[in-house]
């Protein structure tokens, strides 16, 4: 592993995917778990939001998952275990996620929990993972957890927070879009973030948020709300999710017809939507934000193109055994990268068994640099111990004849803010 930590780690440095995996392939099935004080496979307690709003998200994060899972597994899996996901539906529900997370602790018995995307379910989940003791890896973007208001046993460090992502986001907005702001956003701890934190990232850049429309994440009809976005509107901003986000887009474009003001979305309103469906022509010339670009770059890396090949997913961002079952690609890549992180701390912990929870922790906690890699194919982060935070590059990309090209990449540096808490400080 290509990560760098703040302090001595109890197993030296780590092989990086391509070496080890290299290696360990060619040994014998048998041999690549010989040195493990156990054959106990690790257990890793998968939230999946297999049904309700996060659908298509858990789809795609359950494929990631397995491609990683299985190429760690070749490489002799985790301190000479194999990895074993064990997948339980939550529902996209917050109750329900409470419910799983229990449920890993003490029936299914789990070492870790992980793969959390919608911040009403982390924030519905994570105080029971505290509780019971539970290392807890989410893969979401809600700030909840870098603001405090979660605890040392909930990590986040395959993707970064809203706040991050905004504060990057907001100079390219001000600078090439326009500073008056009409916002779309879901009605929940997600929305409410971009709207908190676009709203004071645009004000640091000049300009002002000259209307908020919050929407039910459930909407399936979205018309009544465009007629109060105000006639000096120069930008709509919009992150809209779940399964009526094609519904909400093509609602947008006729309500504008061929004039509309410019506009910057997160993918997240694109999200497993092919860009080149009827009804969304107007989107061309318009700006996303991408986590990961969907779409293969001319400069396209070596990273990324191993990590297309490894989950099945083509040029496009769709499954290469079906060009209309379009990824997320701009979040799913954040369970690959975690698993991997997941790895890395095991192995510099030493883990054996749940006794050693607090150990992997510290582990991770001890984590800074990442450098873009094979485990690490969306771009280099850093990690922050204190706020349990990582951070990494934005992509803004246009939609240019029918496909989305990158047209800015943010620095690690853009995202950066002051800490808010110090999980370290917390007792186990």
């Amino acid at each position: 592993m290509t990560i760098k930590t703040t302090g001595t780690t109890r197993r030296g440095a780590l092989k990086t995917l391509a070496g080890g995996a290299a290696a360990a392939t060619s040994l014998p099935f048998w041999a690549r778990y010989a040195q493990a004080q156990t054959s106990e496979p690790i257990r890793i307690g998968f939230q999946m939001h297999r049904t309700g709003i996060g659908a298509a998200y858990g789809r795609w994060y359950g494929r990631t998952t397995e491609a990683a899972t299985r190429l760690i597994n070749e490489a002799g899996g985790i301190n000479g275990r194999p990895v074993e996901i064990v997948i339980e539906d939550d529902g996209t529900d917050p109750k329900r996620g409470a419910e799983v997370v229990e449920k890993f602790a003490t029936q299914l018995k789990c070492d870790i929990g992980y793969g959390t995307l919608f911040s009403h379910v982390v924030a519905g989940s994570a105080p029971r993972a505290g509780e019971l003791k539970l290392p807890y890896f989410i893969v979401s973007e809600g700030h909840q957890l870098a603001s405090g208001g979660l605890n040392r046993y909930t990590i986040q460090p395959g993707i970064t927070d809203v706040k991050s992502q905004v504060q990057a986001m907001a100079p390219f907005v001000a600078a090439n879009l326009g500073k008056k702001v009409t916002m779309i956003y879901p009605d929940y701890a997600f929305g409410h973030d971009h709207r908190d934190f676009f709203s004071e990232a645009i004000a640091a850049q000049g300009g002002e948020v000259v209307a908020k429309l919050a929407i039910p994440p459930t909407e399936t009809s979205f018309t009544k709300y465009f007629p109060k976005i105000p006639r000096e509107t120069e930008v709509i901003y919009h992150v809209m999710v779940g399964p009526a986000v094609l519904t909400f887009v093509k609602e947008l474009g006729e309500f504008f017809g061929p004039s509309r003001p410019e506009m910057f979305g997160f993918i997240d309103s694109l999200e497993a939507v092919d860009i080149a469906s009827p009804g969304l022509e107007f989107l061309e010339g318009s700006y996303f934000w991408e986590g990961m670009p969907r779409y293969a770059q001319p400069d396209q890396t070596s990273f990324d193109k191993f990590y297309r090949e490894q989950v099945g997913v083509d040029a496009n961002g769709a499954s290469v055994a079906d060009p209309k079952d379009v990824s997320t690609y701009a979040h799913m890549f954040a369970c690959w990268e975690t698993l991997y992180v997941i790895k890395a701390g095991m192995e510099a912990a030493g883990y054996q068994s749940f006794k050693d929870r607090p150990a992997l922790i510290e582990a991770v906690e001890a984590m800074t640099d990442m450098a873009q890699s094979n485990e690490h194919p969306q771009g280099p982060k850093r990690f922050n111990g204190k706020t349990h935070q990582v951070f990494g590059q934005q992509y803004i990309s246009q939609v240019t004849d029918g496909k989305l090209l990158v047209k800015h990449t943010t620095s690690l540096e853009d995202g950066f803010y002051p800490d808010e808490t110090d999980y370290t400080k917390m007792p186990f």
